[in-house]
């Protein structure tokens, strides 16, 4: 379990203590609240992430991802659905998000090794199981 505190950047938090942990497979969920964030949507065309800032305090109601080992270290994919003050939402990939006041997060370690391969061809690095052990 990783607990965030206040102004810690939640992706750059969680793939500092992936990276120190070395952590080769996990799958992570959290619950907790954030001042703002960006979540992105990828665009295939441009094969990147569309950008979507969230300049406001919100609830974080949904958070999933996994870690897996990129060329050179642990990766995140995480997932985000964002609960803003009026009742609505944003959701996508959650690029960086601040905490506030807290963010509890459990990891589960998997004894797997998950690889990441980069793919030219939608412009990402992906789970790549034949590359993965376990």
């Amino acid at each position: 379990m990783v607990v965030l505190d206040p102004g810690d950047e939640a992706i750059a938090a969680l793939s500092e203590f992936s990276r120190h942990e070395g952590l080769s497979a996990a799958q992570l969920t959290a619950s907790g609240a954030v001042e703002s964030a960006a979540v992105g949507c990828s665009d295939r065309r441009r094969q990147q992430y569309r950008r979507i800032a969230v300049d406001e305090q919100c609830e974080v109601l949904s958070l999933a991802g996994d870690v897996a080992l990129g060329a050179a270290a642990a990766e995140l994919h995480v997932h985000a659905v964002l609960g803003l003050s009026d009742g609505s939402t944003r959701g996508g990939h959650l690029l960086d998000g601040r905490v506030w006041p807290t963010l509890e997060v459990i990891i589960r370690e998997s004894p797997a090794e998950l690889r990441k391969t980069y793919r030219p061809d939608v412009g990402l690095a992906l789970i790549d199981l034949s590359a993965s052990q376990g």
